[in-house]
């Protein structure tokens, strides 16, 4: 049984980082991932950058969590504190330490520093983790509906495994994956040594993946000879 933490995961993480290294996670994501890989991307952009930043288009429909029952596990989760889509636009968070939501760069950047783990640690730089370290990803953790979000999902470490039950499209095997609010989706394919992103400004109603993200990612396995339909 699990419930997705949605927000505050990545303040749980980033302490754990802080009491390690004595750097912010935004710090420790820029010195140990961004800067060694030579990715454009940012836990909060540098002021300079906000120029560059592209403003989220909310879904039609945003979510309201007082419709859920005030006794479970996902009213807690999407009400402590209640946030909205178009608190992504405002300078305030734009500037803050959101591990788990304030990631901002684009497709390519997301790929490049998520596609170690696609080689099982290797990088044209060197080794970045230890294959050791990446095979826990794939430690299942547990399965089932998750409380939060009501998807039957599978968990590894850190990462979703594939779950025809809920996103046909990706593939079996030695595939981790996650994505996000709107419709973006992340997946690391370690059989194949590829990683593939999505994402998107213009926010759709989905939770985890979309209809986009379906068909991007069932093109490029296409492409490859592989069919990754439903």
């Amino acid at each position: 049984m699990q419930g997705y933490h949605v927000l505050n995961y990545g303040h749980l993480v980033g302490e754990l980082v802080h009491r390690l290294t004595g750097l912010s996670l935004r710090d420790f994501v820029r010195r140990h991932i961004v800067e060694p890989l030579g990715a454009d991307f940012r836990i909060g952009p540098d002021e300079a950058d906000l120029g560059r930043v592209a403003d989220i288009v909310p879904p039609a429909l945003d979510f309201d969590p007082s419709v859920l029952d005030h006794d479970t596990v996902a009213y807690k989760t999407f009400t402590g504190p209640s946030f909205r889509a178009s608190a992504a636009n405002s300078p305030a968070w734009r500037a803050a330490d959101l591990g788990a939501a304030n990631g901002h760069g684009n497709a390519l950047s997301v790929a490049d520093i998520l596609a170690p783990v696609s080689r099982e640690g290797a990088t044209a730089h060197g080794r970045l983790l230890r294959p050791d370290t990446v095979k826990l990803i794939f430690d299942e953790q547990s399965r089932g509906a998750d409380l939060v979000s009501g998807l039957h999902l599978r968990w590894g470490i850190g990462y979703a495994l594939p779950d025809r039950r809920t996103l046909p499209w990706i593939p079996d095997g030695r595939v981790a994956f996650w994505g996000g609010w709107g419709g973006s989706m992340a997946i690391m394919d370690l059989g194949r040594r590829m990683t593939i992103s999505y994402v998107m400004n213009n926010m759709g109603p989905d939770i985890l993946g979309s209809p986009r993200a379906a068909a991007h990612v069932t093109a490029v396995y296409s492409a490859l000879g592989i069919d990754a339909s439903p």
